[in-house]
């Protein structure tokens, strides 16, 4: 972690939701690298969490664990009333946890799915920005980053994603409405709209051979003909989360190597 330091975040305090793996893991580490002191949020996995924790740690770093549902008030209420305790207060949000269900055709979804989706992905942004700002707003600086999705932004040609397609795209206009409102008050909000990226939510759960025809397929709808790795998504964020996005707010920002598989690519 102190290889290719460049201080980016030196002094920041961040809450990187979701982050005992996946993009979250790879954005509380580059985070951590880059000098900011690092609150690791976790729902369920409390293990990997830690380990998370334990790499910034021993790399030099500044990093805690901390459980909460991102769509429980009192959960991220404590989280953020910890990161204030311990580092002295949150500059720094990355809305990244979420949830991916029911990816059938419209006569199978059902409720549950639908619900569980909003609370994390929709609920989860709103609650956490709407605890995390009034802290912000005494700094009269924030930086917001958003973890969208592709699917937010038009129709894949490749079926299947109409729940969570529809939650994506809420988390792009919440971008957009939150920023217009903070922006007099030094905050900025922004989102990363990821492609396919290498993560147990996008891949797991599949066979192996499902999971090499899903990369496949993807890798030849991209024009750079690969899927993304965390750390893609972990160096957008890095950058609208330092001073280097000063003019750069209210913006949803595909990082997808170049989708072709879109009816429309645009909001």
């Amino acid at each position: 972690m102190k290889e290719n330091r460049n201080g980016r975040l030196d002094g920041r305090i961040a809450i990187v939701t979701g982050s005992s793996r996946g993009i979250g893991k790879a954005t509380a580490i580059v985070f951590a690298r880059e000098g900011a002191k690092v609150v690791v949020n976790y729902r369920q996995q409390k293990g990997k969490a830690e380990e998370v924790v334990r790499k910034i740690r021993e790399a030099g770093g500044t990093a805690l664990a901390f459980q909460a549902d991102v769509a429980d008030r009192s959960a991220v209420k404590k989280m953020v009333e910890k990161a204030i305790s311990e580092f002295g207060g949150v500059d720094i949000l990355v809305n990244n946890a979420g949830l991916s269900r029911g990816g059938g055709p419209l006569a199978e979804l059902i409720d549950e799915d639908f619900d569980s989706m909003l609370n994390t992905n929709v609920k989860g942004v709103l609650t956490c920005t709407q605890v995390a700002v009034p802290h912000m707003m005494k700094r009269h600086y924030g930086k917001i980053v958003n973890i969208s999705s592709v699917a937010g932004l038009g129709t894949s040609i490749l079926p299947g994603n109409l729940l969570y397609a529809s939650t994506k795209a809420a988390v792009n206009i919440l971008t957009k409405r939150l920023a217009l409102e903070l922006g007099p008050h030094g905050i900025y909000v922004n989102a990363i709209a990821p492609g396919l990226i290498r993560t147990d939510m996008s891949l797991g759960g599949r066979s192996a051979s499902e999971r090499s025809q899903r990369v496949r397929y993807f890798e030849g709808r991209t024009m750079l003909h690969r899927i993304g790795e965390p750390e893609d998504i972990a160096k957008a964020a890095l950058f609208l989360a330092s001073d280097e996005s000063n003019f750069i707010t209210g913006q949803v920002i595909a990082v997808d190597g170049g989708r072709m598989d879109f009816i429309t690519h645009s909001l």
